[in-house]
């Protein structure tokens, strides 16, 4: 088995690499943009990135199936699913904003085994393989030994539709930012749990993800010695729409807060 996920870790690795090369020299280009929603954007290159993607995984492993963000493809009921967000960060990218990602991951027979997430404008090349550890550019990387909260890092996101639904993260938002030494709100979900699991972040969460957002990330962090649950402190799924991601050692503090009712006003 090994030898097979190293032989699908090198194909994904290769292929990720050739999509951030295609996205570096579209970047700061004209870009045909459209919406997938009112705020939720797709360009011409997060679908020419997933066509190399899945193009070129489907004529290395014609017997698995995809996941991914911009197409659907037939559910085959495989043992073995890639699942790929081809361009994390499409609105920074769209507005030249230089923090994206190529996130892949492959599930075998229901369970995350592998991990790519590569940064193209950092040229960094974050992978993780189940129960052998995280790797960034060939060195192996771990999460932060950070702590309290009020001392940690933290990132989030927020979704797409914050301003028409009552789940939008920003009461969360601002509990965690009176407790925590700050907040990043990058763009890129993926980027968020690779620097968690490379001890650059202490913790992460954020609400309305897709399996392709996080499938990588998840297992970068727990490779890397950090823990990944859901809002309660539940067993985490990358289909689970609700993710806290840290180094650990916070991880009961970032619960408490979320599970923190009291309304901002009273703050």
């Amino acid at each position: 088995m090994t030898a097979e996920i190293n032989r699908f870790l090198a194909k994904a690795q290769q292929l990720a690499e050739e999509a951030g090369q295609h996205q570096r020299a579209k970047l700061w280009t004209p870009l045909n943009i459209e919406h997938k929603g009112a705020m939720d954007l797709v360009t011409e290159v997060d679908r020419s990135s997933e066509e190399l993607l899945v193009g070129g995984l489907q004529r290395a492993f014609p017997e698995h199936d995809f996941l991914a963000e911009e197409n659907l493809y037939p559910d085959r009921g495989k043992s073995h699913k890639w699942i790929i967000d081809p361009l994390d960060g499409t609105t920074n990218f769209a507005h030249g904003f230089p923090w994206f990602a190529v996130s892949m991951a492959l599930k075998i027979e229901g369970v995350v085994v592998l991990g790519v997430v590569h940064h193209p404008m950092m040229a960094e090349m974050f992978t993780a393989i189940k129960g052998e550890g995280a790797i960034l550019n060939g060195s192996r990387i771990s999460v932060s030994s950070r702590s309290p909260l009020r001392s940690s890092l933290l990132a989030t996101g927020f979704p797409y539709d914050n301003a028409t639904e009552p789940e939008n993260n920003f009461a969360q938002f601002v509990k965690f930012q009176t407790r925590c030494r700050g907040i990043r709100r990058a763009g890129a979900a993926a980027l968020d749990l690779a620097y968690v699991a490379a001890g650059r972040l202490d913790g992460f969460w954020e609400c309305k993800l897709k399996p392709w957002d996080v499938a990588a990330g998840q297992l970068l962090v727990t490779e890397a010695g950090g823990k990944v649950t859901g809002y309660s402190g539940e067993p985490y799924s990358v289909y689970n729409h609700r993710i806290v991601a840290s180094n650990g050692v916070i991880h009961n503090e970032m619960l408490a807060v979320l599970a923190d009712r009291t309304p901002i006003e009273a703050l």
